[in-house]
């Protein structure tokens, strides 16, 4: 089983990405939201999940853990294959998904092509419990263009001592007022409603 895949881009589309790495190039199938993060990119680091049966052998390749660990969540459930899954995290995020699931969110989930009203109550029915149980270093939390400083704010409050949750609460609650704050920012405030 492989774990990751690291190496030069060779070609890159919306579906499938080509990844050089010790002289053999992995055909690797990918998320739109993959993709994005990986367009301006010259070499990639893609978690990836190998589908193995008789009749095929994919490599479906994600930019973070969380992604895959959804990925992984939505194929477990009856009716979802890999393509189905990979459809998913193209037209939602992790997060999306993660909201969807624990708040009974059925329309979210049935906005997926291909998903119909009985497999999204399956979604949330089969994942509500392990979507609970994923850690939060495992699943982003943010959803917005500015997640990344959200981010970096987070494992900053962090290291300076506080609770994973009590740090994400400060930061939502002040990124929720404010939008497009610096790094900088999301932490002086942050820090002002933690202390």
């Amino acid at each position: 089983m492989f774990e990751y895949i690291f190496g030069k881009i060779s070609e890159l589309n919306g579906t499938f990405v080509i990844v050089e790495a010790a002289g053999v190039g992995y055909f690797i199938k990918i998320s739109l939201n993959t993709y994005s993060k990986l367009k301006e990119e010259k070499e990639a680091k893609l978690f990836v999940h190998q589908v193995l049966r008789e009749d095929t052998n994919d490599l479906y390749g994600f930019f973070d853990k969380a992604e895959r660990e959804i990925f992984r969540l939505l194929i477990s459930v009856s009716g979802i294959g890999a393509n189905t899954g990979r459809v998913m995290l193209s037209s939602l995020t992790t997060g999306e998904i993660q909201k969807a699931i624990l708040e009974n969110d059925v329309n979210t989930i049935k906005s997926v092509k291909g998903i119909g009203i009985k497999t999204a109550q399956r979604v949330i029915v089969d994942l509500r419990d392990k979507i609970g149980k994923v850690s939060a270093d495992d699943i982003n939390i943010f959803d917005t263009t500015n997640d990344k400083n959200q981010e970096e704010a987070l494992a900053a409050l962090v290291m300076l001592g506080f609770t994973k949750k009590l740090a994400e609460k400060a930061v939502k609650k002040i990124t929720k007022k404010e939008n497009n704050l610096s790094v900088e920012d999301i932490l002086k405030k942050s820090l002002k409603t933690l202390s």
